[in-house]
């Protein structure tokens, strides 16, 4: 999935990586990294931390601009581009211009059943940490309980979404 990720920012990032003067061309593929890593790493937290409804709002509408998702990843994206030296206007200018896109894209790709690029399933698995890469019964049991190895018949570890709303009770 991370392969088809960076092959989408590559496709999207011509202008303002590749073509941009304010970055060195040695520092092209790093940046076409740091975009991937920083969308995939936030569509990995907002799943594991329970903020379901940040993914829906982009799943569903497909815009990505200015949802929690695309600030999280931008900021993200902004700080690795910060550490190859990239200036923090430049950098918040190239995260502007190919963030929201990108994942836009990527939520198209997904919702498109004659796309077979990504894979709901797929891509959810990868974001939950299932062992095998796919999304099962089991890791929604482990994500709900906090449990990662609920198979295993472990007790929960107390990092679940229901002690998360059991703390909003409280």
């Amino acid at each position: 999935m991370l392969e088809n990720l960076n092959e989408l920012v590559r496709e999207n990032a011509q202008d303002a990586v590749v073509n941009n003067s304010a970055i060195p061309n040695e520092h092209n593929e790093a940046v076409i990294q740091a975009a991937s890593s920083s969308i995939f790493d936030t569509l990995k937290d907002k799943l594991t931390s329970g903020d379901i409804g940040s993914l829906t709002d982009i799943f569903k509408g497909g815009n990505a601009e200015g949802s929690a998702v695309a600030n999280q990843a931008s900021g993200s994206f902004i700080d690795k581009l910060g550490s190859l030296g990239i200036s923090g206007d430049t950098a918040k200018s190239i995260a502007a211009a190919i963030i929201p896109v990108i994942i836009s894209k990527f939520t198209q790709k997904t919702n498109d059943p004659n796309d077979s690029s990504f894979n709901i399933q797929d891509v959810v698995g990868k974001l939950a940490g299932g062992a095998d890469g796919k999304f099962d019964l089991t890791d929604v049991i482990g994500m709900i309980t906090g449990n990662k190895d609920q198979a295993a018949g472990a007790q929960p570890d107390g990092g679940g979404i229901l002690d998360k709303l059991k703390g909003m009770f409280n």
